[in-house]
């Protein structure tokens, strides 16, 4: 191929003897593969709430950024009620958890700061780092000590501005759970502040879901932040921490400043998911009860529980993950092969996501249908 994008066909070409090429795929089979966790993306209470926000004329779009005529009633209600729920002082609503984790480190760390961050923490964690003006260093996954050794290198380098500790409360690919009372000692002890992605924790951990760091809320040195896209069914992020910080981001967050306004019927129907989750513990005691049952089935294929709904099955090598995943699909399981960069190289696995849209039934199918195709 010739032309302008001959050095783009070049570099698909090369991911694609990798087994790395990417291509966008239908929804088939037994969900494995999503983060509709509670089951809440189709739930009738979910739909009911967002029929009554089209009837009482709450509009589809926005139209435009919250800074100009974007800004509805609906998204302020939901700040509201989500600031209660949370038990945060303060909540912004933004479009989506990318955008507001990588707003996140690109605007509240100074110049002369220092964000240090899990070595395995989110791809939008990393966009805010391209784009902060402070100094960053990178800490052993989920070791504390760690992240002490990279602020006293960083001081005795002669940093003498505020750490910021960047971490997931539970880690999308790995499905493990950050030790987050070590991190807030530390950031106790260092005048530090506590970053914590709750994506995909919201929902599911935490008193009436409220996240890992649910205990931990309302200190002035944590910031969470909680998609509404994953466990609550809808859409967008919300920022929860101190009234000064979603007072900066919306003065100072230009992927807040410049970004259209999610629909307010989004808001309308994350509003509805907050009190679902307040008022149905049974959903969460149900997930669980199916993570019990996937450790039990998934045991004799050496698969090692994590005790939360991602599971991941580490087979290695990039194109035997998608020869798998591809047996597995074909079988009616709609579980998808992970692959570098989202995961470092030699690490390319299965992500099992238990959701509950699945029973334990179909976890016993899948168990079983992964013995023939890992044999």
């Amino acid at each position: 191929m010739s032309g302008p994008y001959a050095d783009h066909q070049a570099d698909l070409a090369v991911l694609a003897g990798k087994a790395r090429l990417r291509s966008l795929r239908p929804r088939e089979g037994v969900d494995f593969a999503s983060n509709d966790y509670l089951a809440l993306a189709g739930d009738p209470r979910m739909k009911q709430a967002f029929a009554a926000a089209l009837d009482r004329g709450v509009p589809v779009g926005s139209g435009g950024s919250r800074l100009l005529r974007g800004n509805h009633a609906e998204h302020e209600a939901l700040e509201e009620e989500a600031a209660r729920f949370f038990g945060c002082e303060s909540a912004l609503y933004l479009a989506n958890g990318f955008g507001a984790n990588s707003a996140l480190v690109a605007t509240l760390p100074r110049k002369g700061d220092v964000v240090i961050y899990d070595q395995l923490i989110h791809a939008s964690l990393h966009e805010g780092l391209r784009l902060t003006r402070a100094d960053r260093a990178m800490a052993p996954h989920n070791d504390p000590q760690g992240f002490a050794d990279a602020i006293a290198r960083w001081r005795a380098k002669g940093g003498t501005g505020r750490p910021w500790i960047a971490v997931e409360s539970l880690y999308s690919m790995d499905g493990d759970i950050a030790p987050l009372d070590a991190l807030i000692a530390l950031a106790d002890e260092h005048d530090g502040v506590l970053l914590v992605d709750e994506a995909h924790a919201t929902g599911v951990f935490g008193d009436g879901g409220r996240g890992v760091a649910a205990a931990l809320q309302g200190r002035g040195n944590l910031i969470t932040m909680h998609t509404c896209g994953k466990a609550l069914g809808s859409e967008g992020a919300l920022v929860c921490g101190p009234k000064v910080v979603t007072d900066y981001l919306i003065n100072c967050a230009r992927g807040f400043i410049f970004s259209t306004a999610p629909s307010p019927l989004m808001a309308a129907a994350t509003r509805e998911a907050l009190r679902i989750s307040a008022q149905e513990p049974a959903r969460r005691e149900q997930l669980m009860a199916l993570i019990g049952h996937a450790a039990g089935a998934l045991a004799p294929l050496g698969v090692t529980p994590t005790g939360s709904q991602i599971v991941p099955i580490i087979l290695g090598g990039d194109a035997r993950t998608m020869e798998v995943a591809a047996a597995m699909q074909a079988a009616g399981f709609d579980i998808r092969g992970i692959r570098p960069p989202t995961v470092p190289s030699g690490t390319s696995r299965l992500r099992l996501s238990l959701t509950l849209n699945a029973s334990p039934a179909d976890v016993d199918a899948l168990a079983a249908a992964l013995t023939g195709a890992l044999a």
